[in-house]
């Protein structure tokens, strides 16, 4: 399962936003810092309408949506990196997630206290960002001490050595692990360390109900660093998410159009996590279920087998495979194979996004 921190500095808005997408009150928010001391975790279902129209196709009895893990962590101040306030549980934490919603205020509100007394995006970004490089640079540091003596009989650990000695030499310079390209073999030799800015990031810049379908000038901010750092941002407003779970499902859709935009912050976040880390969807349906799976982009055949079951990667013969449209436009599965709509693909098929797929295999 996919799992998101939510991160920044106390009071931005982390976990009244946790709250709301997870649609529960798991997570204390108040208006103190570190408010949030153990890792809130949230399970939320991804929302797909494709689900639904599937469902119906197939008449199954249950809908299965992907899901997303989210990880409200405890809000990170300036020396997080040498232990101050709850830096070494934070960055410990941030360490198991597969990517960071860095969550950025950009609203005024003087009922709000701010940790650091004035609202500064730019500001706020380079403290988390700051950290945590430091943070990395004292972790490569250390390893790199061992790993040469290592070398020195085992040739293979050379790999991570000149690996390490890169993300050193970015870090020493202010830039991100993130910033250095690694082969394959590198990549590898340094994948258990975890670093923490080597992680996909997205900007969750926070904003008033009132700037949310244009954005401001603190939004503009934060985007200029997304661009610089090739990251993504979404805006989003915990006030507005907070609201949003108060209402019927069926007056959702009004509240956000009154709004000038057009879908919720979950959505948002989704939507943007699982392009950042190269994700995409396929389904299965049928009597009994249909069920969105969750693959990375240029999977083939046998790997998307394999998510359901190591069995069907092993014992896989073909893929029964169909393009969501055209089942949706045919209307039903036998009139789609009549149209000569469902193909079946081999063990070299990449898997496209939207496919509904039968996999065929050997026990």
């Amino acid at each position: 399962m996919l799992r998101a921190g939510i991160v920044g500095l106390p009071n931005v808005g982390k976990s009244t936003l946790f709250n709301a997408i997870v649609g529960n009150a798991k997570a204390q928010a108040a208006n103190f810092p570190f408010c949030t001391i153990e890792p809130n975790v949230g399970i939320v279902a991804v929302p797909d309408p494709r689900l639904t129209v599937l469902a119906k196709i197939s008449s199954s009895s249950e809908i299965v949506p992907a899901r997303v893990e989210f990880v409200d962590i405890a809000g990170l101040v300036k020396g997080a990196s040498q232990g101050e306030g709850l830096g070494n549980q934070f960055l410990a934490n941030i360490r198991e997630v597969d990517a960071i919603v860095h969550v950025v205020r950009c609203f005024e509100n003087d009922d709000i206290i701010h940790v650091s007394g004035s609202v500064d995006p730019l500001r706020d970004v380079d403290v988390i960002n700051l950290e945590l490089g430091l943070a990395d640079l004292a972790q490569a540091e250390k390893r790199i001490e061992r790993a040469r003596k290592d070398a020195r009989t085992k040739k293979e650990i050379q790999v991570e050595v000149d690996a390490l000695d890169k993300i050193i030499t970015a870090l020493n310079a202010g830039k991100s692990a993130r910033s250095v390209e690694l082969n394959e073999e590198e990549e590898l030799a340094i994948k258990a360390m975890g670093f923490l800015t080597r992680k996909p990031v997205i900007y969750a810049t926070n904003v008033s109900e009132d700037d949310l379908a244009t954005g401001n000038a603190f939004v503009d901010k934060v985007r200029a660093i997304a661009a610089d750092e090739g990251a993504q941002v979404v805006v989003i407003s915990a006030q507005v998410e907070s609201e949003l779970i108060e209402l019927p499902e069926e007056e959702r859709a009004e509240f956000l159009e009154s709004l000038g935009v057009t879908e919720g912050g979950l959505q948002s976040l989704i939507r943007a996590t699982y392009n950042l880390l190269g994700l995409q969807t396929y389904f299965t349906t049928g009597p009994k279920e249909t069920r969105a799976w969750t693959i990375r982009k240029g999977m083939v055949a046998p790997q998307a087998a394999g998510v359901i079951h190591t069995d069907f990667e092993r014992g896989f013969i073909r893929a029964e495979t169909v393009a969501y449209q055209d089942l949706v436009d045919c209307g039903a599965m036998n009139a789609a194979k009549e149209k000569g709509l469902v193909r079946s693909e081999g063990k070299e098929y990449v898997v496209q996004e939207g496919d509904v797929m039968l996999f065929r295999f050997n026990v």
